[in-house]
């Protein structure tokens, strides 16, 4: 065997192994993030509700001229469950590549309905354009990104001015943004603990990420397993990345084998970074890009 189908079977191993676990597999997998090479700053507030919290993760190294580019990552969930903490080897898989790496939580159903958790996601993002440089961030290199449910959410602030805007703020600021299986187009809604969530079969106008393409959208790293089953790659990954790209927005677009939904977010961990590429070109996609021009 050669090295790439040895380091999948590995990984697929340990999927299993995980999968089997009495504990949570996010745990297992946080359990493996070692300690020397990220410093933290824990549950700053962004709000008064204990969900407005968010965790920074910075590189150990003094930061470059002009800061480290940032990232500040939503967690997927249906928007009914999941927290930052989960998260912590993708805040440590960040911080280790020379990111600052900022992990919000936001408020969920049943304590809030859309649009609430996205005014919470705006704040967030807010307090990160205003505080990159408190930890060595470069407030001209801020991106936006999320897995499933998050990256709905980091897509609405990227492409819908409406959120940012009410915290003082435009998606112009940004330099980027990153969709890692995001639902982008996605009535009528089939998931029972969605429906809820978007006031099913009343839906609000303008929910979807899809219709707020636009040629002053930033430049957007998309990501997706070929085989999801649960947010479909073609219908939503691909769509928004074509729609985007006719309007004339720089568009990075990626799908890769040998994960599935949960795995491509879990491809950050060190266990599983076999199994798909997703670190490496979500880093590159981030440093490689210029700096916002506001």
């Amino acid at each position: 065997m050669t090295l790439r189908p040895l380091a999948l079977a590995a990984a697929g191993l340990l999927v299993l192994a995980l999968t089997l676990a009495a504990c949570s597999p996010l745990t297992l997998l946080n359990a493996t993030v070692p300690r020397g090479t990220h410093t933290d700053t824990l549950a700053v507030a962004y709000g008064a509700d204990p969900r407005q919290r968010l965790d920074v993760y910075r590189p150990i190294a003094s930061a470059p001229p002009g800061g480290y580019p940032v990232v500040l990552f939503f967690h997927g969930g249906s928007w009914n469950r999941g927290e930052r903490a989960d998260y912590r080897f993708v805040g440590e898989a960040l911080a280790s590549r020379g990111i600052v790496a900022v992990l919000a939580d936001y408020r969920l159903y049943p304590q809030v309905r859309y649009p609430d958790f996205l005014e919470d996601c705006a704040r967030a993002l807010a307090t990160t354009l205003d505080d990159a440089g408190r930890y060595g961030g470069n407030p001209r290199r801020v991106f936006v990104a999320g897995h499933s449910a998050g990256a709905y959410n980091a897509a609405m602030l990227a492409l819908d001015r409406r959120w940012l805007a009410a915290q003082g703020h435009a998606p112009e600021e940004l330099a980027g943004w990153i969709g890692l299986a995001g639902p982008y187009d996605f009535l009528p809604i089939r998931n029972p603990e969605v429906k809820p969530v978007f006031y099913d079969p009343d839906y609000p106008a303008g929910s979807q990420p899809i219709t707020h393409a636009n040629a002053a959208a930033p430049r957007s790293f998309l990501a997706a397993a070929r085989s999801d089953s649960l947010v479909d790659p073609v219908r939503n990954t691909g769509q928004l990345a074509a729609r985007l790209r006719q309007q004339g927005v720089p568009v990075s677009l990626q799908f890769y084998d040998h994960v599935d939904h949960l795995t491509l977010a879990g491809a950050f961990a060190r266990p599983l970074r076999g199994l798909a590429p997703v670190l490496d070109d979500m880093t590159r996609f981030v440093l490689e890009a210029p700096a916002s021009t506001r």
